[in-house]
Parts: C-alpha cells; sequence; structure tokens
C-alpha cells in the first residue's frame, strides 16, 4: 500500500476535530503490518477519490 495513494483515496478523509487525516478503513493486525513495512503493493481498500466520476458516467 503506497502511502501516496492515501491522499487521492475517497476513504482518508479529514477529521476537523483532531485536525488530521484518517483512513475509514478498519485494519486488522496483518494488514497493518503489511502496511508499515511495505510488503502489499496497494491497498484493498482504496477507492479513487474522483468528484468528476458521476458526471462522466451521466454523459
Amino acid at each position: 500500500m503506497a502511502a501516496e495513494n492515501c491522499d487521492t483515496c475517497v476513504n482518508y478523509v479529514y477529521d476537523e476535530d483532531d485536525e488530521c487525516y484518517y483512513c475509514l478503513m478498519d485494519l486488522d493486525e496483518d494488514e497493518m503490518y503489511r502496511f508499515l513495512t511495505g510488503d502489499q503493493r496497494e491497498c484493498p481498500y482504496y477507492r479513487l477519490d474522483d468528484e468528476y466520476g458521476v458526471v462522466r458516467h451521466q454523459l
């Protein structure tokens, strides 16, 4: 899971109370280990935050 992908993921949201970003997906212990060690190439929960995707679909 590349950290730079988190910035464009729909699951990566800003919390105004804590003033920081969080991933909405609740990773289990194994997934978190793979994330921290870089063993996993891509996140299974990644979804592109594409605001214009709906509009393109309607055309």
